[in-house]
């Protein structure tokens, strides 16, 4: 009996603990975790937003500052910056900086407004107009490099093999374009330096190079100066009449007086190389890794020059690259070959250089 009591106990305190266990779970916290709590919680915020532009991918240098805007004239002074303006249209991942600007221009005047304007920073122009443009403003463009050395050619037409130096002009007229720039100030120098002299012993006839280029192509004319790429069209369009009888470049050098033929030089304005001396070095860099691919792989430099438009076609492109005498120069060799080239100049007309040799202020040697 006593046994049987103490079963009904045990059965009584079972019962209790059991409807204890059934107690709703909102009453009393429970340790037990939610079925939610299986899924990934939803954050209260909005995730931060992802870049909007990809990682450059190989621009080593790229720090805050202007672009800086570049021009270059259409034809030979524009031909090495060509793989520099095919980089910025469509690789810029190759270049130092991924902030430049480019315009092409068909005239020095184009280039001469926009630096003076301040809407060019740097630009590749004429070698004699530099100093020009020095001299005009006061110190406000000094020459940073040299692009290309002589792009003059001495073309005979109709077949002629008689022409092949520049002593054998003596009794001719030669048709040339560039009256009052380098073209013929050269001209006249090697004339001189041959025993020769304008207008005396040679008969020079300035004129378009479009119009002498026809005139040449039709028989009209003999003999003519002009600079690559015009010249390589002559000759490629005349199916053999007309030839390229001098390189200027090469005459001049056969004078061996130490100077050197120069034809184009690239400018900076001042205040922005004052202002900014770390993106004049990413461009000169840039730059001389253009004038070596182009001279490096004429093939492709030519289809780029002739997409761009400095060329009439790549065909004519092709032949004209080696003729341009690309070069690159800065530092003290630049400062050595152009003051050289510039004092010839001055000895030829003053006026060539704006009355007066340039001072060292002209010159950016960045060091």
């Amino acid at each position: 009996m006593r046994r049987f009591r103490f079963q009904v106990l045990l059965l009584a305190l079972s019962l209790l603990f059991t409807l204890a266990a059934c107690k709703p779970v909102g009453e009393e916290p429970s340790n037990a975790p939610s079925e939610a709590a299986s899924e990934p919680a939803t954050p209260s915020a909005e995730p931060a937003p992802r870049p909007t532009q990809e990682p450059s991918g190989g621009i080593t240098d790229v720090e805050p500052g202007p672009d800086t805007r570049i021009a270059v004239l259409s034809g030979p002074t524009g031909v090495g910056a060509a793989k520099l303006l095919d980089n910025i249209d469509n690789n810029p991942a190759a270049l130092r900086r991924s902030g430049y600007s480019y315009t092409i221009a068909n005239d020095n005047s184009e280039l001469v407004a926009g630096l003076s304007s301040g809407e060019i920073d740097i630009a590749t122009v004429a070698s004699n107009l530099a100093v020009n443009l020095y001299n005009k403003t006061d110190g406000g463009v000094k020459i940073i490099a040299v692009g290309t050395l002589g792009v003059l050619h001495i073309l005979e037409g109709g077949g002629g093999t008689e022409i092949n130096s520049v002593a054998d002009l003596s009794g001719r007229t030669v048709y040339a374009a560039g009256q009052g720039a380098n073209p013929e100030y050269v001209l006249r120098y090697l004339l001189q330096e041959n025993g020769l002299e304008m207008g005396k012993d040679v008969e020079v006839v300035f004129a378009d190079a479009s119009e002498i280029s026809a005139k040449l192509l039709s028989g009209e004319i003999e003999c003519a100066m002009l600079p690559v790429p015009a010249a390589t069209a002559a000759i490629v369009k005349s199916e053999g009449k007309v030839r390229q009888a001098i390189d200027l470049t090469e005459a001049w050098d056969n004078l061996k007086n130490g100077s050197r033929l120069i034809m184009t030089a690239v400018v900076v304005r001042t205040e922005f190389a004052e202002t900014y001396p770390d993106l004049v070095s990413h461009f000169l860099a840039d730059y001389k890794d253009s004038i070596d691919f182009v001279n490096n792989n004429q093939d492709a430099a030519a289809e780029i020059v002739a997409e761009l438009g400095i060329a009439p076609s790549a065909a004519i492109a092709q032949k004209a690259i080696p003729q341009c005498h690309l070069a690159f120069l800065s530092g003290m060799d630049m400062v050595a070959a152009i003051s050289d080239y510039y004092s010839v100049l001055w000895s030829i007309d003053p006026a060539a250089v704006g009355g007066s040799l340039p001072d060292d202020g002209i010159y950016y040697v960045n060091n």
